[in-house]
């Protein structure tokens, strides 16, 4: 008497490759139409509030002594024209919802169980939408930048007031403003992806990046610690001309500890986007 035996081959599916992730979470940034229209919609506004405030200035002019405009370029205030407080603060709420969008929607729709299902190396996705968000976040803040800081200096060049980008501190103001776009993305990121809810998200991006450093002034040691730490005050220092002599300031601190500051911020953001989907019920 014979005994059947079946042997069962399995074939197990190759593993995804880290540039599989990146395709496919492109392909999930770009998905829906309503991120082309929170990226433009972000875009004219952060411009239009520079080139607002900028052509303020330029028709009001002659309301100014001959003093103040003799000033206007060798103290640097042109430069806070390129990229005005305003707009950073506009750009900051942008970018922080944008990147928390980017993982909360996801979640609310119940497809982060089908992408980890398919790809159970959670880490590896999350690092891919962390390089994609980080890559489009900098492209985008490049535009916003680049365009803010030509058009605001074209208005003023009409009154002989513009800086170039070779004047000194005009490209650390462009590049300061660029990479803020990316921070801040990724602190969303991070806070999406720790509460995994869009509105719950939203209001913390708001509350950790505009609503803190309201309450820590720069007027005591242990706040100006505290507001040294954040990501606006880091942006503020880089591009605001006050703080370069630190003239009237209690605490000054340097161009090095602000881009310190940045990073620190964009790492530790990156890291919990990343590491805090380890072992977690979705």
């Amino acid at each position: 008497m014979t005994a059947a035996t079946t042997t069962a081959v399995t074939t197990a599916e190759p593993a995804a490759r880290f540039r599989d992730l990146l395709a496919a979470e492109w392909l999930k940034l770009w998905s829906l139409r309503s991120t082309v229209w929170a990226y433009a919609i972000g875009a004219l506004v952060v411009v239009g509030f520079n080139v607002g405030a900028t052509y303020d200035r330029y028709r009001y002019w002659s309301a100014h002594n001959a003093a103040d405009r003799a000033s206007f370029v060798s103290d640097g205030i042109a430069l806070m024209y390129a990229y005005t407080t305003n707009a950073g603060t506009l750009m900051m709420l942008a970018a922080g919802a944008i990147g928390a969008a980017a993982i909360t929607g996801e979640y609310g729709t119940g497809l982060i169980r089908t992408t980890f299902a398919a790809v159970p190396a959670r880490r590896s996705v999350m690092a891919a939408k962390v390089c994609v968000l980080t890559t489009v976040m900098t492209g985008y803040g490049a535009v916003v930048a680049a365009l803010s800081f030509w058009l605001s200096q074209a208005i003023l060049a009409r009154r002989d007031a513009g800086v170039s980008l070779s004047d000194p501190g005009s490209l650390r103001v462009v590049v300061a403003s660029t990479l803020l776009a990316p921070v801040c993305g990724l602190v969303g990121m991070a806070l999406g992806t720790l509460l995994r809810h869009g509105a719950a998200a939203t209001v913390t991006v708001v509350v950790v990046l505009l609503v803190v450093p309201l309450v820590f002034a720069d007027d005591r040691h242990w706040a100006a610690v505290i507001d040294h730490a954040l990501p606006s005050s880091a942006w503020m220092r880089l591009v605001d001309t006050r703080y370069g002599s630190g003239i009237g300031l209690p605490y000054p601190w340097t161009e090095g500890g602000a881009w310190t500051v940045f990073a620190l911020w964009a790492l530790g953001a990156a890291a919990v986007a990343v590491l805090a989907v380890h072992r977690r019920d979705q």
